[in-house]
């Protein structure tokens, strides 16, 4: 806590302003609750990784395409928790952002829930034909890191990047045929 008024000095790259910004516009408690669900959808990848799960055990002849999406989805969360422990940067911590969540780690950057977001909707939404039908999900997700006060808007920003690269490697690898072919309509 800061024991005086915290200034334009405390917050050089102005994301403290943005994320209290969102905060005061939509921090409303039925919205709160909806961003603590998303959280504990996303929490370790679990819900996009059960979601896989279930996609490889319905879509049997393309089981092994769903696996190799799913492990996608691990290994960008896998890379978005490397990527934490090399930067450090702490989780916001200000008293003007309002924190509506736990977390498992004091690390921010990059958002786990926005890499593993985004490499479930690009890799899944391939799956199923509809390549951009999944992607809403993403800002979604995003701005409940943001609501709940667990993130700046750079850390969901470099998550989502980590997620598509993560998803593009992974798609390069179900496209080259080594796991089957990657349906695209």
């Amino acid at each position: 806590m800061l024991d005086r008024a915290p200034d334009v000095s405390d917050d050089p790259a102005g994301e403290v302003g943005a994320l209290t910004a969102v905060q005061r516009r939509i921090d409303h408690p039925s919205v709160v609750r909806a961003a603590q669900a998303m959280s504990h959808f996303g929490e370790h990848a679990a819900g996009w990784l059960a979601l896989g799960a279930v996609g490889a055990a319905l879509d049997r002849p393309r089981r092994r395409q769903w696996v190799t999406a799913t492990a996608g989805v691990a290994a960008a969360h896998g890379a978005s928790i490397a990527v934490k422990r090399v930067v450090r940067r702490p989780r916001p911590h200000d008293p003007r952002i309002a924190v509506h969540v736990g977390t498992p780690s004091r690390l921010s950057f990059p958002s786990s829930h926005a890499t593993s977001t985004t490499a479930a909707a690009v890799l899944f939404g391939g799956l199923l034909g509809r390549p951009g039908a999944a992607l809403p999900t993403v800002p979604a997700m995003a701005l409940s890191r943001l609501v709940l006060g667990v993130h700046y808007p750079t850390d969901v920003l470099a998550g989502s990047a980590l997620g598509v690269a993560c998803a593009l490697g992974a798609r390069r690898l179900i496209a080259r045929g080594s796991v089957g072919r990657w349906r695209t309509a």
